[in-house]
């Protein structure tokens, strides 16, 4: 007997049709005499529905009530699919946050879990019960619901699968596994057998929509092993592993994107201690996220142009604070673009051999496509790009490091 967390996207409870299929799948595990805990998300499209109503009432909102709006989805779902398992003779119960309890901190929109209570659902198992607990939410130390930040069903499952000493945790979703590159682009991408928990966290902070980023994170800290599988068809998915149950390693394993990017430039900021701290604390104090940092000085060493990539959501923010400070800075322009995608390769074989880069500076070169911004770490290396030139530089960069399937 085992304990397995199986997590379901929204896709995956789109209709009703698509809960009872779900219903299925989890009492084929439940049939084979294991534990089975279910995390589903809100159905496709609902979360964003709420949230437009949302700021249709109130733009300027009370987090604590958004939450409160928002973790409806998951609740329907969570309740519609206890009874689709009850119809098909499956003893089931829903879990919301607060009954489990998932208790989180009190940060509305985008808390984090500080803790699981499983004495609950530990003694339902005995009673040979399925327990569908609702992802994406929790409870405050004040009693309020919380919710997660997008993609926090995710991390509800690997919370839960790290709680109750899981033996896995199964993420079902509309693909049936991780592959090498985004297959709907890049035609001979491979499905991989297995990855490890750093490459995947690598994959998705890096634009790959699979897993969420927290969640890997979590998972590779707590020791859950992950499978990435389809709901749709019958096949086997791919592990999330740690680095020594992968015999032999690629040199790169995979190929990454992300058109959520966009490229800022202070053109003539004068070159002068200070100056760095003056530019980005302001955009750390209004959160913004900055990514991508290059610094070019000019001839003289008076002058530098600092270029740097925010995401497209904080990008009318990042202006404005930008245009706020230009008195204090004193730089000579601002040179704005929003048509750049982010392109990296990734792979923890990176570590052992030399000459990756060189690999993709040139096979972008051979296709005529110009490298605007480069950042590197241990097992990764993005290049920006001009975003019109996404799905070449994807295939050419796959078949560079020849991971074309046969």
């Amino acid at each position: 007997m085992a304990r397995i967390v199986q997590k379901f996207g929204g896709t995956s409870v789109g209709d009703m049709d698509r809960i009872r299929h779900v219903a299925g799948l989890v009492k084929a595990e439940h049939d084979k005499g294991n534990e089975v805990v279910v995390v589903p998300s809100a159905m496709s499209g609902i979360t964003n529905g709420l949230v437009d109503k949302i700021h249709a009432m109130s733009p300027l909102h009370d987090t604590r009530e958004y939450d409160v709006v928002v973790a409806t989805g998951e609740q329907v779902t969570c309740g519609l699919l206890a009874l689709a398992l009850q119809n098909i003779g499956v003893p089931a119960r829903s879990w919301l946050g607060w009954q489990v309890p998932i208790n989180t901190d009190d940060v509305h929109g985008k808390a984090r879990i500080a803790g699981i209570g499983t004495e609950n659902i530990v003694s339902r198992f005995a009673e040979g019960q399925v327990a569908v607990v609702a992802g994406f939410q929790g409870i405050s130390p004040r009693g309020r619901i919380t919710s997660l930040g997008r993609g926090g069903s995710d991390t509800t499952a690997v919370a839960l699968a790290a709680a109750l000493g899981a033996d896995r945790c199964d993420i079902f979703t509309d693909v049936d596994g991780v592959y090498t590159a985004d297959p709907r682009i890049v035609a001979k991408a491979r499905k991989l057998d297995k990855i490890t928990y750093e490459e995947m966290l690598e994959m998705a902070s890096q634009g790959a929509k699979v897993l969420q980023t927290r969640a890997v994170e979590l998972a590779m800290n707590m020791g859950v092993r992950l499978q990435v599988r389809s709901a749709f068809e019958d096949l086997p998915g791919t592990l999330v592993v740690d680095e020594d149950e992968i015999v032999e390693h690629q040199v790169v394993s995979g190929i990454a994107y992300s058109r959520d990017e966009a490229k800022v430039t202070l053109v003539g900021v004068a070159d002068e201690p200070g100056i760095a701290a003056g530019i980005f604390g302001p955009l750390s104090d209004a959160s913004v996220n900055v990514d991508m940092i290059v610094q070019n000085v000019s001839a003289d060493g008076k002058r530098t142009d600092m270029t740097f990539t925010v995401g497209k959501a904080d990008y009318a923010r990042a202006v404005a604070v930008l245009e706020g400070i230009r008195d204090t800075v004193s730089y000579r322009s601002l040179d704005l673009n929003p048509d750049v995608v982010k392109v990296s390769v990734i792979g923890v074989g990176m570590r052992s051999h030399a000459g990756v880069a060189t690999i993709m500076f040139q096979a972008l070169s051979e296709k005529g496509i110009n490298i605007q911004v480069i950042s590197t770490s241990e097992i990764k290396i993005s290049v920006l790009i001009a975003e019109e030139y996404t799905e070449l530089a994807l295939r050419a960069l796959h078949s560079a490091y020849g991971l074309d399937a046969d």
